[in-house]
């Protein structure tokens, strides 16, 4: 029994002694390996630290050049949104880039404006923010450009699947009716207003338009009965004074000529 004990106490020193040997051996590799872990942890924490603290800074100066937009301080505006186009995290700095050409718009620089939301559209990967930015500029174009410069914007948006389309058929319906193309025009309207997913209020600014292209006798095809429907509604709102300003600019709705005045009543 002694011997067995003996035998085993050997066998366990040996077995202790290798361990110890495997341990000097591979113990700088274990330690290295466990410091690169902590490390590579705490450089991600640092990181997303960092990213947060910057995001949260960008937003604020985002909301301080709203802030001057809403009091009327374009100019300080912009140089708050240069800033952040240049230093800003996250999306924000894109946020900023089309801030920047809508103050653009509102101060009357229409070809600086245009030209800011060409360049978001020709740079951003974000297939839904280029064709935001596409639609925004082909509606500036719908004044300052000719058709084909509305179409080469928006014609590839005014599309069924799209989720901009009817924005888009609206900026091009508006360039057609522009260029006298008064068919395509009502086409145009006329699948928006089709468009199951299509807001009461666009609805309604569309039947506006219809009800102005029969009135000048553009047209002489009489709408459908839910065309009819929302122009009546449109006309309605509008001579009770019940419709908003914003829904019919002055810039986006055919004017009516001293020759429709007659076909009117």
């Amino acid at each position: 029994m002694s011997e067995q004990n003996i035998f085993r106490e050997v066998d366990e020193e040996l077995r202790s002694d290798r361990m110890r040997a495997l341990w000097r051996r591979f113990a700088p590799f274990v330690i290295g390996a466990a410091v690169a872990v902590v490390a590579v942890v705490a450089i991600n924490e640092g990181w997303t630290w960092y990213h947060r603290n910057n995001a949260a800074a960008s937003s604020d100066e985002l909301y301080a050049a709203f802030e001057l937009i809403d009091g009327g301080d374009l100019a300080a505006a912009q140089t708050q949104l240069d800033a952040l186009i240049a230093d800003g995290s996250g999306s924000y700095p894109t946020l900023a880039q089309f801030r920047k050409a809508g103050v653009l718009a509102t101060e009357g620089k229409t070809d600086e404006a245009v030209a800011a939301y060409d360049a978001l559209s020709n740079s951003l990967s974000n297939t839904r923010l280029r064709e935001l930015a596409l639609v925004l500029g082909g509606t500036l174009m719908v004044d300052a450009g000719s058709l084909a410069d509305v179409e080469s914007r928006v014609g590839s948006i005014a599309v069924e699947g799209s989720p901009l389309r009817n924005a888009a058929r609206e900026a091009l319906g508006l360039a057609q009716y522009k260029a006298g193309d008064f068919a395509a025009a009502q086409a145009s309207f006329e699948a928006v207003i089709n468009d199951p997913l299509s807001q009461s209020t666009v609805r309604n600014r569309m039947g506006y338009y219809l009800a102005q292209l029969l009135a000048e006798g553009a047209v002489t095809t009489a709408p459908a009965a839910d065309e009819a429907d929302a122009a009546a509604t449109a006309l309605d709102e509008i001579l009770s004074d019940e419709a908003p300003a914003a829904e019919t600019p002055a810039a986006a709705v055919p004017a009516a000529t001293p020759e429709a005045e007659p076909a009117a009543q």
